[in-house]
This record gives C-alpha cells, sequence and structure tokens, in this order.
C-alpha cells in the first residue's frame, strides 16, 4: 500500500509539473533584437520587452484565438516615420506566428520611450491580423484590394478602441465613402502599394487604410456588432454589413 500511495504522488508530482510547464509555455511572446547597424541600450530593450509583452496579454484577453507562441523582431530604423507615429510594422507568416516592428530612429530625437503609445497601436493591429490570418507569405486571404481594405480597416480600429491611440494616416472624412467604392470596383491586381499602404498618383495616402476605417465603422453602426464581432466575419459579410 505504501508503494502505491508513493506511485500515485510520483504521478500526481510529475503531472503537476508537465502541466505547469505548458501552461508557462502558452501566450508566450519571443522578441527579438535585429541589430544590424543601429543598436538598442538595455534600458531600452527591458523598456520594449515589457511594453510588448504587456500590450500582447492585453490583446490576448480580447482575442483568445490568438497563437499560442508569437516571434516580434524589433528593429531601429533610419526611416520618416512621424507620420505613423514614429513606429510601423508588419505581420509576416501565420506559421511560425511572426511580426517585424520597425522604431524609427529620428523620431523625437531617437527616444524610445516617446514611442510607447505607437509600439502598443503595432501590436494590437499586428496581433489582430494575426488572430485573423493576414500575414505576407502565408496569407489566408485570397487576393484584392477589398480584403486588404476590410483586414486593415478592422486591425485600425481595434487599435485604437483597444489603446485610445489614433494616427492621422488612418483618418477619414465623407469623401471616404466613395474611396470605398473606388476599392471596390478594383480589378484583382491592383498596385497594394498604390491602394493600400503608398501614395496613388492623385496624391492620397494610405486609402487603403482610411478607407478600411471608415467601412468598418460604418459596418458596426449599421449592424450594432462590436469590433469584436465583426472580427469573426468574412471580408464580404463586413462588406455587406455596411451597405455595399
Amino acid at each position: 500500500m505504501k508503494i502505491l500511495k508513493g506511485f500515485i504522488l510520483i504521478v500526481f508530482m510529475f503531472c503537476s509539473v508537465t502541466c505547469n510547464s505548458k501552461k508557462t509555455q502558452l501566450g508566450q511572446v519571443e522578441i527579438l533584437f535585429q541589430e544590424d547597424s543601429l543598436k538598442f541600450t538595455e534600458s531600452q530593450k527591458i523598456f520594449i520587452r515589457e511594453l510588448i509583452n504587456k500590450s500582447g496579454e492585453e490583446v490576448r484577453n480580447v482575442l483568445p484565438n490568438l497563437p499560442d507562441s508569437i516571434k516580434v523582431v524589433v528593429e531601429s530604423v533610419n526611416w520618416d516615420l512621424d507620420r505613423v507615429g514614429g513606429v510601423t510594422g508588419r505581420t509576416e507568416w501565420n506559421s511560425p506566428p511572426t511580426i517585424a516592428v520597425q522604431l524609427s530612429n529620428s523620431y523625437h530625437g531617437g527616444i524610445v520611450d516617446s514611442l510607447e503609445l505607437g509600439i502598443r497601436s503595432v501590436v494590437f493591429h499586428e496581433f489582430h491580423h494575426l488572430a485573423r490570418g493576414w500575414a505576407i507569405y502565408d496569407n489566408k486571404f485570397g487576393y484584392g484590394i477589398p480584403n486588404a481594405m476590410v483586414n486593415e480597416g478592422l486591425a485600425v480600429v481595434f487599435a485604437e478602441i483597444q489603446t485610445g491611440y489614433i494616427c492621422d494616416e488612418n483618418s477619414f472624412t465623407n469623401e471616404t465613402d466613395s474611396w470605398v467604392k473606388e476599392i471596390l470596383d478594383l480589378p484583382l491586381d491592383a498596385s497594394y502599394n498604390k491602394w493600400v499602404m503608398g501614395e496613388h498618383p492623385d496624391g492620397r495616402t494610405s486609402i487603403g487604410y482610411r478607407a478600411g476605417n471608415y467601412l468598418i465603422r460604418k459596418a458596426m453602426k449599421k449592424s450594432g456588432k462590436s469590433i469584436i464581432e465583426l472580427s469573426a466575419l468574412k471580408p464580404n459579410e463586413i462588406i455587406s454589413l455596411a451597405g455595399y
């Protein structure tokens, strides 16, 4: 009997250790610093790690379908990112889940602390993409600027609502309604750079982000659905809810 009790105790302890080890692996964020020419100080790395980890936990609380393990590659760049708060990012892979974040070394004198709002916003934005499956190299959605408009719009609105940070580059006016209609009429091979994140020949910038923001806000208003509820729908369903 003593031997049996001892065996049961060992099994229980083994199960507790293995179960706990699995729990520590769930929801982890691996943060890597890519330092080709521009370096981060140790204090900057600590600040960035804590901010990304905290933001990631907050996102997971509202988007529980996020991948268990996410890699975030952080890089300091000399790019002019003033119009987007000094920070930009991209979701590269769904598998393995990988996000790249670029911090402008020239924004406000290169002080990382001044980028806090931008970093949080980018984490919420890009993590939303992972929850949707919207990535560069193994995208779960079909071709076409309308899909990009919806997915970027969802991420923009989600980040704005959750962080309270609003970037002027994603703003829209009443004329944006016509931009949405323009995008819906585009051919499948329309230029992503012109219509989504870059500059259009007519001078407009970030058309897909602005139009997406407008579209999602309109869908929320007309349907009464929250951003979380909309995020579970297909692009064509969201476009229909917005009245297009």
